[in-house]
């Protein structure tokens, strides 16, 4: 990765933070975008004392022509792209029966749409350099959560996108991640949307005990480097997704019973 250029969409707080770090610190020019600007500038000065070169440029993933615009910055700043890591995204939890439907065309908005976006932005610098698209996705794209309606649809249709990519580019040399972490340590639980799309302001889920953001981006660069197609990442994760494809109905059981012993749960 030295000397390649990454563009990491959501990068000045959590796994997009901790990405940024460890591509910067293998040499990577490093592209942050985030909604929040004294955020990204913040993150950006912490990044620079740590001797990586890196900008950061304020964007809304939900909006096509931000996304070209942050395409624009990457070439003007540094000539080219390499990677793009589609990491921005915001949860929500929610009974669906209770859910005010706009809070799911959010999720998706910024979840799906917003990679989209991003994607065929830098798609045409990334086939020409044959670098990597990765989509931070999650094991709810692969086993759906209770109470997680848009979040699991959103993500089932990010893996559905990186699938068809990655078939599409099968001769072109571009590598396409789907990257799965587990529960991570991270803001996003704390600005999940509730039912009436406000921010839920606490993790119901003990963070402690969680991967941090910096172990999985250690593993995401290492899937990186490998040119992996999937990622999925911790223990629990892993026995979800294949207990999902084995025993479907038992899987129905253990996730219902393990989501609903959250701190305030919508779950009865």
């Amino acid at each position: 990765m030295n000397g390649k250029v990454v563009i990491i969409t959501g990068g000045s707080s959590g796994i997009g933070k901790a990405l940024a770090e460890v591509f910067g610190k293998n040499g990577s020019k490093i592209l942050i975008t985030g909604r929040n600007a004294a955020d990204l500038e913040k993150t950006v000065d912490e990044l620079k004392r740590k001797q990586i070169e890196a900008a950061g440029f304020v964007a809304d993933v939900s909006l096509e022509d931000d996304n070209k615009k942050m395409a624009a910055e990457a070439i003007r700043l540094y000539g080219r792209i390499d990677v793009l890591i589609n990491n921005a995204g915001i949860t929500m939890r929610a009974l669906f029966e209770e859910v005010d439907l706009a809070v799911v065309k959010k999720v998706m908005d910024i979840n799906f749409y917003g990679v989209l976006f991003a994607t065929q932005a830098c798609l045409p610098q990334i086939i020409k350099n044959k670098g990597s698209v990765i989509g931070i996705s999650s094991i709810a794209g692969f086993r759906g959560l209770p109470a997680r309606t848009g979040y699991s649809a959103s993500k089932f249709a990010l893996n559905g996108f990186l699938e068809v990519l990655r078939t599409e580019m099968l001769h072109k040399g571009v590598h396409v991640l789907t990257a799965a972490p587990g529960f991570t340590t991270s803001n996003i639980r704390k600005r999940a949307l509730t039912k009436d799309g406000k921010a839920q302001g606490e993790s119901p889920r003990a963070e402690e005990k969680m991967m941090t953001a910096e172990a999985c981006a250690q593993h995401i660069y290492k899937a990186t480097i490998k040119r992996k197609n999937f990622l999925i990442l911790t223990t629990q994760g892993k026995l979800a997704v294949w207990l999902n494809k084995l025993f479907p109905r038992l899987a129905d059981k253990l996730v219902y019973n393990a989501m609903a012993k959250e701190a305030d749960s919508p779950l009865k």
